[in-house]
């Protein structure tokens, strides 16, 4: 087999974010080429070189793994990331404007019960999200020699997004709509921080969508 053709079955077998996945193959490719062209230098023809440095490197079905390994723990850490960063900076985000904005006296004083409670509960659910987020990004960076399989952390963090997104979208809609006069905010501030929280959302979506695909099964190479 030829280094193209190695190289493309190995970009075939792999899934990953894009930019390591890249940065895999291209290492895999420049071995190969330089293995390649030492044998070369020696004598022997390019056609027989690159077969021999094929060879030496080993079959796809058992490289892979290691590099699939590597790629699941990369995009589980950058839903870590997303998720320990994104999720605190909204919470943030909605607190300083309701501060900036608060409702009346009056519209405070005629919340239902139940208001309060469905308040901290969303505070409290973004606040583990995050939370966990973080604990993920740890075990999958600096815990990584002690985590024997990443791909269970990865695949925790997009369950923990199918999981939280529902419940905080639901609880958002009843805080803002099933109360009387409850937003306060003027509409430019009110419409920026619903771009910022809809941009968070969508690329939690993304990248969990990602990590489920990619540990939804042990990938072989075809």
């Amino acid at each position: 087999m030829r280094i193209d053709d190695y190289v493309a079955d190995l970009d075939r077998a792999l899934a990953g974010p894009h930019g390591p996945k890249r940065d895999l193959v291209v290492e895999a490719r420049d071995s190969l080429t330089d293995t390649a062209d030492a044998l070369e230098s020696e004598g022997l023809d390019r056609a027989e070189a690159e077969r021999i440095a094929v060879a030496e490197f080993g079959e796809i079905a058992r490289i892979a793994p290691g590099y699939q390994a590597e790629l699941t723990a990369s995009a589980g850490r950058r839903l870590g990331v997303l998720l320990f960063t994104g999720l605190p900076i909204t919470v943030l985000m909605w607190s300083l404007l309701w501060r900036v904005y608060p409702p009346s006296d009056d519209t405070w004083a005629y919340q239902p019960e139940w208001y309060h409670t469905a308040s901290q509960l969303l505070d409290g659910v973004q606040l583990a999200t995050g939370a966990y987020g973080g604990i993920a990004l740890l075990a999958l960076s600096r815990g990584a020699r002690w985590i024997h399989r990443p791909r269970l952390v990865t695949r925790s963090l997009g369950w923990i997004v199918w999981a939280s997104l529902p419940i905080t979208g639901g609880l958002g809609l009843v805080l803002s709509y099933g109360t009387k006069d409850p937003n306060s905010l003027d509409a430019l501030p009110a419409m920026l921080a619903n771009l910022v929280t809809w941009a968070v959302w969508g690329m939690q979506i993304y990248c969990a969508a990602r990590c489920m695909r990619i540990t939804r099964a042990s990938r072989a190479p075809a």
